[in-house]
């Protein structure tokens, strides 16, 4: 049985924290391409204003920190899962490992994406990320403080002897990849890639608040998972971005906190235990029927 201890280590090597050199001079360039082709708004370059884009790189800094401590207490359930729970462990070692892990990850991933925007409670943690009214690398990094819902939905994969540094490992692949589909910089890509991977042009729908593009397009590497699951919405037109309700504040900590007030002020208020919970765990935006008058006598 393999020891617990020895897999701890290994996937605090984080893909994420050694791509963010890079991040930052994709953003750079990309601001300086708006600024070169003269296209800037009012506020800022097209698609950067000045307050918007500070609030995504201080909410991606305190990121760093925060899913760090979220991952290492989910490796060390994990590696206990790993070692002490699973009926075998997959060789750490075998290519096939890798390809599964990164493959289950991006496939678990698109279910946590869809039940963080369907279950009020948990898209109080992702709110945050699609708060901004720009699309653009810095949005990329706009990332929530809690992964908890996360470190639940991919608990099978110790389970079924997945090294838990692979089941880091993945995600880590996936958020990389996905920074590089926040842009508008790109319009669409060969056909065949539209076909099966997530791209700039479909997570473009992803961010929209217009009703048709609402809830569409959960997929991390692969959009193939919102082909198959019926939640596949094309780019009609350039979306307008951001929450359905603007939250109108570039305050860091109110970003990453209004909705969880906003459902403590609405399970306050609900007179019956059946519309505080349908407050917590309904879909965002969810309200009880209204409650017919008695008949008259």
């Amino acid at each position: 049985m393999t020891d617990l201890w020895p897999a701890l280590p290994e996937a605090l090597h984080d893909p994420v924290a050694l791509a963010v050199p890079f991040f930052v001079v994709f953003v750079a360039v990309e601001a300086l391409a708006a600024y070169l082709l003269k296209d800037e708004g009012p506020d800022g370059f097209a698609g950067y204003e000045r307050r918007d884009t500070v609030a995504s790189l201080t909410m991606g800094a305190v990121s760093v920190v925060t899913m760090t401590l979220w991952k290492t207490g989910g490796l060390v359930v994990y590696a206990a899962l790993f070692a002490y729970v699973a009926p075998w462990q997959l060789p750490v070692e075998a290519w096939w490992t890798w390809a599964l892990a990164i493959g289950a990850v991006d496939f678990l991933f698109y279910w946590a994406h869809r039940v963080a925007h369907r279950v009020r409670l948990v898209w109080a943690t992702h709110q945050a990320h699609h708060s901004s009214e720009h699309f653009n690398f810095a949005t990329a990094l706009r990332q929530k403080w809690n992964n908890s819902h996360e470190l639940v939905i991919w608990a099978p994969l110790p389970l079924l002897g997945v090294p838990p540094a692979l089941v880091f490992f993945g995600f880590s692949v996936s958020l990389v990849y996905q920074f590089f589909v926040h842009t508008e910089r790109i319009r669409t890509l060969w056909r065949p890639v539209e076909l099966v991977f997530n791209t700039p042009s479909h997570h473009r729908v992803h961010h929209g608040s217009d009703p048709e593009y609402l809830d569409r397009n959960y997929g991390g590497i692969l959009i193939v998972w919102d082909r198959l699951f019926g939640s596949f919405q094309p780019e009609l037109h350039r979306p307008t971005y951001g929450l359905t309700t603007p939250v109108g504040t570039y305050h860091v900590l109110r970003l990453q906190t209004h909705e969880y007030a906003a459902i403590a002020r609405d399970v306050r208020a609900a007179p019956r235990l059946r519309d505080k919970l349908g407050y917590v765990f309904g879909p965002p935006g969810w309200r009880p029927a209204p409650v017919a008058p008695a008949a008259a006598a």
